[in-house]
């Protein structure tokens, strides 16, 4: 009997990517992990104290009570081949020094912006510009926050035109799943095996 007729197919390969959620104070990280995570996500957030009055910018978010201090971990199987280990980081100037130990071995990052303050995306932009490491503008719609076209953020941002800028809803897993695939493909597009085929295109 031949060995082609006995032999079964090869498995896929799998991969585990890692992706960053990086972004300002209260973009709604912590909100984006949770939202598609398979597993219940390691979240380490504490309450905030007076020892952040003055620091922390609560402007669009004066009710926000915690804050991530290290990280956020989930993770999510977007196809049966993809597996994504997502880590989000704080979003605090003072904890910068824990991004490197984040963003080591990662595939590309995810910058959550809030357009009520853009200028919060500034230094997760030039840290991932500095790093070489693909990333995608996610403008997340907070209710009542103003409507931007992508363009305009874009502009606003100062960002090459190879960066995409894409929408979403950091508390809807559909938005958050299309945000992911497409920081997959904007990443990886060059490897073998592209996810352009296995994710498809955004709808």
């Amino acid at each position: 009997m031949s060995a082609y007729t006995t032999c079964e197919a090869a498995p896929p390969r799998l991969r585990k990517i890692k992706i960053v959620i990086a972004g300002g104070f209260g973009t709604g990280k912590t909100t984006l992990v949770g939202a598609v995570s398979e597993v219940r996500p390691l979240l380490t957030e504490a309450a905030m104290t007076q020892a952040s009055e003055g620091v922390d910018a609560l402007v669009g978010v004066e009710s926000k009570k915690t804050t991530t201090v290290a990280m956020d971990f989930g993770r999510i199987t977007l196809h049966p081949e993809i597996i994504l280990m997502l880590f989000g980081t704080p979003g605090q100037d003072r904890f910068n020094n824990i991004w490197d130990d984040l963003s080591r071995g990662a595939a590309g990052a995810v910058v959550l912006v809030d357009t009520r303050r853009l200028e919060d995306a500034f230094d997760a932009v030039a840290y991932f510009e500095a790093q070489q490491l693909p990333f995608l503008i996610a403008v997340n719609q907070f209710d009542r926050a103003p409507r931007y076209l992508l363009d305009e953020v874009r502009e606003a941002l100062r960002l090459d035109a190879s960066v995409p800028v894409v929408a979403c809803d950091a508390r809807d897993r559909r938005s958050v799943l299309e945000v992911l695939k497409d920081v997959v493909r904007h990443a990886l597009y060059r490897l073998p095996a592209s996810p352009h085929t296995v994710l498809g295109a955004r709808t």
